[in-house]
């Protein structure tokens, strides 16, 4: 597969160990890979994939990386990132899905993974034991429909999870089966017990609450995505403040309607209070103060779709069209740093 890649001079400050982007791309016939894309700009390797890939997290203190399928897809793929070779492939047991998205514990041991049980369309988070071949140890359920992206709060012990509400069964492929009565939510979950700490509610019972990033300081920064009808204009990114507080951000009700009713990937900086929102339909990303929860800026970039922090105040940012770039909180306009002849997903790791 031909690539086309201009040369980055940028790296990760004191974060060598991470060699290289993941993302899961489809080439330009549709074939489905996981790729991993080094820090100079290089295509390292492309790993073919049977079904599409969403998501992904990396293992502390290992060289592990994990992609899952997209949603309702039944696999999840184990990446060494020193071999460059697939590790495992662990698959859900008959009557599970995946939704695409996972987080490890602190010390790399237990695999948190958002799915579905179709018999009864419960929400749960399963848990993995990764020193263990990644066998499954137990199912944790949310008393909800559609769990979506999870991560870790800073204590180590509370995920945070994005419910989206939505019913889907693998039978009907990725149809919405239930947007009359979605119930979707924010929710925190100590990881141990399985407890719901807290269960926060969009303010319309159609805003899909689906990817969110967390702050060193505990804010969670968390995006929607609206199922209800066209001409209507809801608040698409919410926030959980270091203290507990839930609330809506208000955006300019013009840059709200630009977004389509969609956002995708959500990224903090980790040396500011600075947070990025792709937005792949509305062909932007949003720059956010998170502690003040005020739209710092708006860019232009076609199909936004992947992002996360650059080490050095910046975002990285992919483009279902091919393009990687680097945002700044001072950009005039996205930086393109490398363009490849594939279609990037929604999420990097």
């Amino acid at each position: 597969m031909a690539m086309t890649l201009t040369p980055l001079s940028w790296a990760l400050p004191g974060r060598e160990e991470l060699d290289w982007l993941y993302s899961a791309v489809d080439d330009l016939s549709g074939g489905h890979f996981i790729a991993g894309v080094a820090l100079d700009g290089q295509a390292r390797f492309m790993i073919e994939v049977p079904k599409r890939c969403h998501g992904g997290c990396l293992r502390p203190d290992s060289r592990q990386a994990v992609l899952f399928a997209r949603r309702p897809g039944t696999r999840m793929h184990v990446i060494d990132g020193d071999s460059r070779q697939l590790a495992h492939t662990i698959a859900a047991e008959e009557g599970y899905h995946f939704y695409g998205h996972g987080v490890f514990d602190l010390s790399g041991r237990y695999l948190y993974v958002t799915a579905n049980r179709l018999e009864d369309s419960a929400g749960l988070v399963r848990v993995y034991d990764a020193a263990n071949d990644y066998a499954h140890v137990r199912d944790m359920p949310l008393d909800g429909i559609g769990p979506h992206e999870l991560r870790l709060m800073p204590d180590g012990d509370t995920l945070v999870i994005g419910l989206g509400g939505i019913q889907t069964h693998p039978d009907y492929g990725r149809v919405k089966l239930n947007l009359d009565t979605m119930a979707p939510a924010l929710l925190l979950m100590d990881r141990h017990s399985g407890e719901i700490l807290a269960r926060h509610e969009p303010s319309h019972h159609q805003l899909s609450c689906r990817h969110l990033d967390v702050a060193e300081d505990g804010t969670v920064i968390a995006g929607y995505q609206f199922e209800g009808p066209e001409w209507e204009t809801h608040p698409l990114i919410c926030r959980l403040d270091a203290a507990g507080r839930f609330s809506e951000l208000a955006l300019p009700e013009d840059i709200t309607a630009s977004l389509h009713h969609y956002t995708a990937s959500v990224a903090f900086s980790r040396v500011s209070a600075n947070v990025l929102v792709t937005a792949p339909r509305g062909n932007q990303v949003l720059l956010l103060d998170a502690a003040k929860g005020k739209l710092v800026a708006n860019l232009e970039l076609p199909d936004a779709a992947g992002a996360r922090c650059d080490g050095n105040g910046g975002f990285l940012v992919s483009s279902g069209q091919g393009g990687l770039y680097r945002v700044t909180p001072d950009s005039e306009a996205p930086e393109l740093l490398a363009s490849l002849e594939l279609r990037w997903d929604n999420h990097l790791t």
